[in-house]
């Protein structure tokens, strides 16, 4: 296994804290099997939706609790994105990566 070679997989947008860590669970088993290192991804918040009624997600403070089980129970490095500055401080305490 590459210890440089990272795979970033999720979902789009994260959904609940049951669904994050039934799929966590599968792709780190996916992965480690295939040999690769993961990154696991969700969205707390899709701002560039084109549709204005689109889904957007379940907000910062629960997407960062869901984020963070699926550090602490899968032992995963975690990413998400952010769309405003004033997120990045907030959100670097609970992943390992920021996506801007």
């Amino acid at each position: 296994m590459s210890k440089d070679l990272y795979i970033i997989c999720g979902p789009c947008s994260l959904e609940s804290e049951e669904h994050a860590l039934s799929l966590a669970a599968s792709l780190k088993e996916i992965t480690a099997e295939a040999g690769f290192n993961m990154v696991f991804k969700g969205s707390f918040d899709k701002a560039n939706r084109t549709a204005l009624n689109s889904y957007r997600g379940v907000g910062i403070d629960k997407g960062l609790s869901i984020l963070s089980s699926v550090k602490s129970k899968h032992g995963l490095r975690t990413i998400t994105d952010i769309h405003l500055p004033e997120q990045a401080e907030k959100v670097a305490k609970v992943v390992d990566i920021l996506q801007i």
